[in-house]
């Protein structure tokens, strides 16, 4: 009998089935939903650049693949150079670089950048219509840089090509430069390049050449050598404005006379000064630059650089070098030595020499075996890591060299300003192995300024020391004569020294120092002088190749330095001779 405990029974059954039908459909929904709602983690961009000034189709890559919604949105940073469509599609529009960037549109909010080089478009050519020319007429003979006014100014293609009506009275660079040969009137032209048959015509005239020049003319490190070598005494040799570069040593060997000298100079026509360039050669004591065997040579206005020893060495007699300069050399800029005598080394310059062992190169050296008698006259010596000059004997004793007029300042540092292995001292008097070497020196009219160790080093010299109208200033010791192994006599007159790092020494077998700085109740301190900046030491010498006017330790009016010498035999103002390197106008 179906009773009424069976029929509850079977209602409760029922419900749990229903109960579970409903859970399991409600899971399945839930599965279903978050398939629709998976989101992108990256985005990687495919594609190509374009070389060809076309098109490029681009593509992305997303992960995961089963990411619901994988639209993505299209953008770039420079529309002036290319455009890209909401497919990928990347056109040129001009050369060049460009970023290319898309967006996840799913609300993840994933990015992606990446960079593409863009080549190959060709802009239409804006050809040149008008071409002025900037010259003027040359009076003093100089070469000049011409210029040119190109209409319109965004042609694509502005080049020039260059000529002159007579390339007997001129010539002219691919770049415009004119370049004098003689007096005369002459038509320089400039065409366009790009086909569009422009030109441009000027008339100048040129005038100030010298035409007096007597001699052989060279513009070729070939043609100089063979100069040198046929040249003989009397002759002239003129060296045109350049770059000459040599890899050995020029050797002038033959012998001039006392009226026939044999003149190596620069043309008088020349803008800038000709240059031998040593660079290419090894250091090595063998590889000087100029090696003057010869007697009786007039070198005047070149530079000497880069040689893997001394840039210039004189064993020959009775020499002139004038207003040359000596710079970058593996060791002493100029050497006198193996017994040259009766040099003279005039208007001359010689700065940041160094050795690779940051120990040896001077600015000037009368040194080791050298002869009697040569002087320097209006030098100066900066930033040679060792000493301004050098006067160290061996193999020789017993001469006597002699400084007018000279400079030397901040040696024993390098061209970078930092300080170098060697010694430091302005002028090295002398010294030798042995210490009883005689290198005997006259000083007149000379400067020592900021040079690292000594302004006027003893170095053991065993000679006679003199100094006159000196200037000694800012060194590591100004005037340094020490007690051991005394020079056999020291003359200081009329010099001052302060602001030395350390106290002078003033010690010789006899000595002679009167009328200085730091006698007679004299002080010197900077009130006594228009300036002591150091740098002006340095300022261009004027045309003629003469020292500059300079401020540096010239003295104010009302200095107690003024008619406090005594007369030396120096041409002086006033009452008396001043005291320092330069007498009071």
């Amino acid at each position: 009998m179906f009773t009424y405990l069976n029929k509850l029974k079977i209602i409760s059954k029922s419900i749990n089935i229903l109960l579970i039908t409903i859970l399991i459909n409600s899971c399945s929904s839930s599965a279903i939903e978050d398939d629709l709602n998976t989101l992108i983690e990256s985005i990687t961009i495919e594609g190509n650049t374009i070389t060809d000034g076309t098109t490029s189709q681009l593509s992305v890559i997303i992960n995961p693949i089963s990411a619901s919604n994988k639209t993505v949105s299209w953008s770039i940073d420079k529309t002036s150079i290319a455009t890209i469509s909401q497919t990928g599609l990347l056109t040129a529009i001009s050369n060049g670089e460009v970023k290319v960037g898309v967006r996840a549109k799913d609300g993840s909010g994933v990015k992606s950048e990446k960079i593409f080089d863009i080549s190959g478009v060709i802009a239409a050519t804006i050809l040149v219509e008008s071409i002025t020319i900037n010259a003027t007429n040359i009076i003093d003979g100089s070469s000049q840089q011409l210029s040119i006014n190109i209409i319109p100014n965004n042609a694509t293609n502005q080049s020039v090509a260059w000529s002159v009506s007579d390339t007997n009275i001129a010539e002219i660079s691919s770049d415009g430069l004119l370049i004098p040969k003689t007096n005369g009137t002459i038509k320089i032209t400039a065409s366009s390049t790009d086909g569009s048959n422009t030109s441009a015509e000027i008339e100048i005239t040129i005038s100030g050449i010298n035409s007096n020049v007597n001699g052989i003319v060279v513009n070729t490190s070939e043609e100089l050598l063979t100069a040198i070598s046929s040249v003989n005494a009397g002759e002239n040799i003129y060296i045109k404005s350049g770059n000459y570069v040599f890899s050995s040593t020029i050797k002038l060997i033959k012998d001039g006379s006392s009226s026939n000298l044999i003149n190596l100079l620069p043309h008088p026509d020349n803008a800038t000064r000709p240059k031998f360039d040593f660079s290419s050669m090894s250091e090595n004591s063998s590889n000087r630059g100029i090696a003057i065997e010869g007697d009786y040579w007039y070198v005047k206005g070149i530079d000497v650089f880069g040689a893997g020893d001394n840039g210039m060495f004189i064993k020959g007699n009775n020499n002139l070098i004038e207003y040359c300069r000596f710079s970058e050399n593996k060791d002493t800029g100029l050497q006198i030595g193996n017994g040259a005598s009766n040099n003279t080394v005039l208007n001359c310059d010689s700065f940041y020499n160094a050795d690779s062992t940051l120990e040896n190169a001077d600015g000037f050296a009368c040194k080791l075996d050298a002869g009697d008698g040569n002087k320097f006259i209006g030098c100066r010596a900066w930033q040679n890591l060792d000493d301004g000059w050098d006067g160290y004997m061996r193999g020789n004793d017993n001469i006597t060299t002699i400084y007018e007029n000279c400079w030397a300042f901040n040696n024993g540092y390098l061209k970078d300003g930092s300080k170098g292995a060697g010694d430091g001292n302005g002028f090295k008097t002398g010294g030798s192995d042995d210490k009883l070497l005689k290198h005997n020196a006259i000083y007149k009219n000379c400067i020592a300024a900021g040079n690292i160790y000594d302004g006027f080093d003893h170095n053991s010299n065993k000679g006679a020391i003199e100094i006159y109208n000196c200037s000694s200033f800012k060194n590591g010791r100004n005037i340094n004569f020490g007690s051991s192994n005394i020079a056999s006599s020291l003359t200081i007159k009329n010099t001052l020294s302060f602001n030395g790092d350390n106290s002078d020494s003033y010690k010789a077998t006899t000595t002679d120092i009167t009328n200085n700085g730091w006698l007679n109740g004299l002080i010197t301190n900077t009130d006594d002088f228009v300036s002591i900046d150091i740098t002006l030491l340095s300022s261009s010498r004027d045309v003629y190749g003469n020292l500059p006017n300079i401020d540096f330790l010239k003295l104010v009016t009302g200095s107690d330095l003024i008619d406090a010498g005594v007369d030396v035999g120096l041409s002086f103002n006033g009452s008396a001779p001043d005291i320092g390197a330069f007498e009071k106008e």
